[in-house]
């Protein structure tokens, strides 16, 4: 299968069956950017109502550099990551100052906000500005092995010169659309056989897991001692000092006394 006749396949295909998505109905790289740092790692069902609610409260870059951090956790809750929150505003900060609001097309340039990688650069530049940055996610990379026959050992770097060959001109924003439909419908890893990358570790009761349990708490509590913390999740002490810790050097909670709250 040739270049032309693998994106009329997609193209065709999305026309019919292409997702009601919200951030889908907006080019705003603000907007663009809450959606992409909300979906690492996060299912689409989940994120659907945490953006809707989360524009809502900062419907611009400037509403949400100024905000109270603690708003901010308190409207993520649920999402899980909380770093993701914490850098996704210091990135609206930095816009907002160095930049007066105008958010950067510059490849470069994105890659030096906090917690901005080249995944979340390339789909800014792409659904934002339908620039041809490839955006290469399981789904898509998938796609790519499969259409092409190509082995599942193929490299990235290789994966990303063929991926930005496709893109067809003017449509970079609607051809990445199409193919994570695609992939996620009909391409699947079930249908297709091909693993992803890197297998996620079991979650329940893991650090992670903790991590989230303990935000999730001083979100609603506000202010809740270590030794109610130790009671409610029914773990030791020594353990969630140790998390706390991580926590506190990531700046989404503060300890004072044994007391935490938020920063």
């Amino acid at each position: 299968m040739n270049s032309k006749q693998l994106q009329s396949k997609i193209l065709s295909w999305y026309k019919v069956h292409k997702r009601d998505l919200p951030w889908r109905k907006t080019s705003d790289p603000y907007k663009i950017l809450v959606s992409e740092i909300m979906l690492q790692q996060t299912q689409v069902d989940r994120v659907i109502p945490k953006y809707l609610a989360f524009l809502k409260a900062f419907p611009s870059i400037n509403a949400l550099a100024s905000a109270k951090t603690d708003d901010v956790l308190t409207l993520w809750s649920g999402l899980g990551y909380n770093a993701r929150a914490i850098r996704l505003q210091k990135t609206a900060q930095v816009i907002t100052k160095d930049f007066k609001g105008k958010f950067p097309k510059d490849r470069d340039v994105l890659l030096t906000l906090p917690g901005v990688g080249p995944y979340t650069a390339n789909a800014v530049l792409s659904f934002a500005f339908n620039l041809p940055f490839p955006c290469i996610d399981t789904n898509i990379r998938r796609i790519l092995l499969h259409e092409l026959q190509l082995p599942e050992s193929t490299s990235i770097t290789k994966l990303y010169s063929i991926a930005e060959s496709l893109i067809p001109k003017n449509k970079s924003c609607i051809w990445h659309n199409a193919l994570m439909d695609y992939g996620s419908s009909v391409l699947t890893a079930k249908k297709t056989g091909i693993k992803a990358l890197t297998k996620q570790s079991k979650f329940l009761h893991s650090r992670r897991w903790y991590r989230g349990q303990i935000m999730k708490i001083v979100v609603k509590e506000k202010k809740i001692s270590l030794n109610k913390l130790s009671k409610l999740l029914k773990k030791e002490k020594t353990f969630l000092v140790s998390i706390l810790d991580e926590l506190q050097k990531e700046k989404l909670v503060k300890v004072v006394k044994n007391q935490i709250t938020l920063p």
